[in-house]
């Protein structure tokens, strides 16, 4: 997972590439805007971002910028043929435009690289647009996770997305098989 993201526009979409370490300060500004009780440290993106190049890279995290404006990212890891999305975060002013699914569609496509053949994520249960945009792109609820999101003691609500065996792609648009399990 070496290749960088190439920077690509929808006609009316913000440009996505690869999320780099002089990202950060603005990455933190939309994230503790959205995600005011529980965001991410500045030393939480660094250790990601340590994991995201090169021939051992197991992590991708993208941004979306609109002109000069960071409006998105989003990030994932993978370990064997699991990989884990990290965050997702779309701007408000974005919210409802699709940015978010093109997001979602890039880790999907990192976690084809990967060799993924399954995709986790953990949700807000609080966040209801989250929950469709991922049941939309084939996941499925299969547990929680108790007080998962602190310090706000917000339960998580665990999906997944698992590739059929002959397809060989976690961004294809096929059946998804769940088991319910308690996290």
């Amino acid at each position: 997972m070496t290749e960088p993201v190439t920077p690509s526009a929808a006609p009316s979409g913000p440009a996505l590439r690869e999320m780099r370490w002089w990202d950060i300060d603005r990455v933190l500004e939309l994230e503790k805007d959205l995600f005011p009780e529980d965001a991410w440290s500045r030393g939480m993106f660094w250790s990601e971002l340590a994991h995201a190049r090169g021939p051992e890279a197991t992590r991708r995290y993208v941004v979306a910028e609109e002109g000069e404006r960071l409006v998105g990212y989003a990030g994932l890891a993978a370990s064997g043929d699991l990989a884990d999305i990290q965050t997702i975060a779309v701007a408000r002013a974005h919210w409802g435009t699709g940015l978010g699914g093109r997001l979602l569609t890039e880790l999907l496509h990192a976690a084809t690289d990967f060799d993924a053949a399954e995709v986790m994520l953990e949700c807000r249960v609080d966040n209801v647009r989250a929950q469709k945009l991922y049941e939309r792109y084939g996941f499925e609820a299969i547990g929680f996770r108790r007080g998962y999101y602190q310090p706000g003691n917000v339960d998580a609500l665990v999906m997944r997305l698992t590739t059929a065996p002959d397809s060989g792609s976690a961004a294809g648009e096929n059946s998804v098989q769940g088991t319910e399990i308690n996290g």
